[in-house]
């Protein structure tokens, strides 16, 4: 494929609002709209098109086609149009390629829908914050709207530390240092190790993977920075679980102990289909830490509480919580809202006791459809 063919298949997923781009032997490209997959009406691509696609998208790094590898992750940049989280891999001896559009300029709080409450979480000077969800429910895109707004409105050092840089900040009242895996370091806890002599206020890691690095971001926080990062677990009593379960039994104790002091704060995401199915909004989990969900942290046997606390806790919500005001709100259905909802039965009964009209509607932006998209002269 020539590259200027790429250029408009990737120019098409950026204009229309997709989220990722497939290439794939024996398949048409695929592009993902509001969590489904659709196809351009182009032509089925070859092995020899996956190949150019990815020595095009190689050019720029280290590593090329030539080199035996089974999958690279690596970002690519239209200049002035788009940047692109790319993964490459092999399948079946051919090339697989994947590339989720990163939009150049970071979005606000209030164009993602996000509660307002989050802003707090940019004021913050030590401790630990984490952002959760599954993968595509907007995990790296709510931490990169966090570092803008701690950009524009503090006075700070950031070192953000990612697998590859996704969102490309500009200086504004805080100086940004960004680092790659792979190109500026060598891993996650060599650059926190790195960090933390680079006299840095604010410290971002893209996500906690091992041990290794769970265990030297908490460092950090300890020693007075505040650090935020991402981990691909459900909710608050999922994402505590998950930390305490890299370190062997027994350390585990202590490092609930870790948490329980260092903690500042769990949002964790899941994106709806909106009422009339045009795009998606967040239903978002906010947990703040409060003498009694230290408690429940520390304590395997309480973490199953914490929800109840965030119930009644300032600036806290749980995903019930939040997906009642979106039906309340008309964004989301009913219907959507009880597929999502962690405990249906309980939600069935509130929403009742809310008098909620489930046949409510809520005016929404026009939004391009998915199967409005197809190829024209251009390709």
């Amino acid at each position: 494929m020539e590259r200027e063919k790429l250029y408009r298949l990737l120019r098409l997923g950026i204009e229309k609002g997709a989220s990722d781009v497939h290439f794939q032997v024996g398949y048409l490209p695929l592009y993902r709209f509001h969590g489904d997959l659709v196809e351009l009406r182009y032509k089925v691509l070859t092995a020899k098109d996956t190949e150019a696609i990815a020595r095009t998208l190689l050019e720029s790094e280290p590593r090329s086609l030539d080199e035996d590898f089974n999958e690279i992750d690596l970002a690519f940049e239209l200049p002035g149009e788009g940047r692109f989280r790319v993964n490459i891999s092999r399948q079946r001896r051919f090339y697989n390629i994947v590339l989720r559009v990163i939009p150049l300029q970071v979005r606000s709080m209030e164009k993602l829908n996000l509660p307002a409450a989050l802003r707090d979480l940019t004021q913050l000077q030590r401790g630990y914050v984490l952002v959760t969800g599954a993968t595509g429910m907007g995990k790296s895109t709510t931490l990169a709207t966090l570092i803008e707004d701690i950009n524009k409105n503090r006075k700070a050092k950031i070192v953000t530390i990612e697998d590859p840089i996704e969102f490309v900040f500009t200086h504004d009242k805080s100086i940004i240092t960004q680092r790659e895996i792979g190109t500026d370091t060598a891993s996650f806890p060599d650059a926190l190790h790195s960090a933390l002599r680079q006299d840095p206020d604010v410290i971002m890691v893209g996500e906690m993977r091992d041990l290794e690095t769970v265990d030297t971001s908490l460092k950090a926080a300890e020693t007075g920075h505040i650090v935020y990062s991402s981990i691909h677990t459900s909710d608050v009593s999922a994402t505590i679980h998950r930390l305490v379960s890299f370190f062997p039994p027994e350390e585990q104790q202590n490092v609930r102990s870790r948490l329980a002091e260092n903690l500042q704060a769990i949002v964790s995401l899941r994106l709806l289909p909106t009422k009339k199915q045009i795009a998606r909004v967040p239903a978002v989990e906010i947990m703040r830490t409060t003498r009694s969900i230290r408690e429940c942290i520390k304590d395997p046997a309480k973490t199953s509480e914490i929800a109840e606390y965030m119930t009644r806790g300032e600036s806290m919500q749980t995903f019930d919580q939040h997906l009642i005001d979106l039906v309340r709100a008309s964004k989301i259905s009913v219907d959507t809202a009880l597929s999502a909802a962690s405990n249906p039965a309980d939600f069935k009964t509130k929403i009742a006791l809310e008098g909620v009209d489930p046949e409510a509607s809520a005016d929404e932006e026009r939004v391009l459809g998915p199967f409005e998209i197809e190829s024209d002269e251009r390709f």
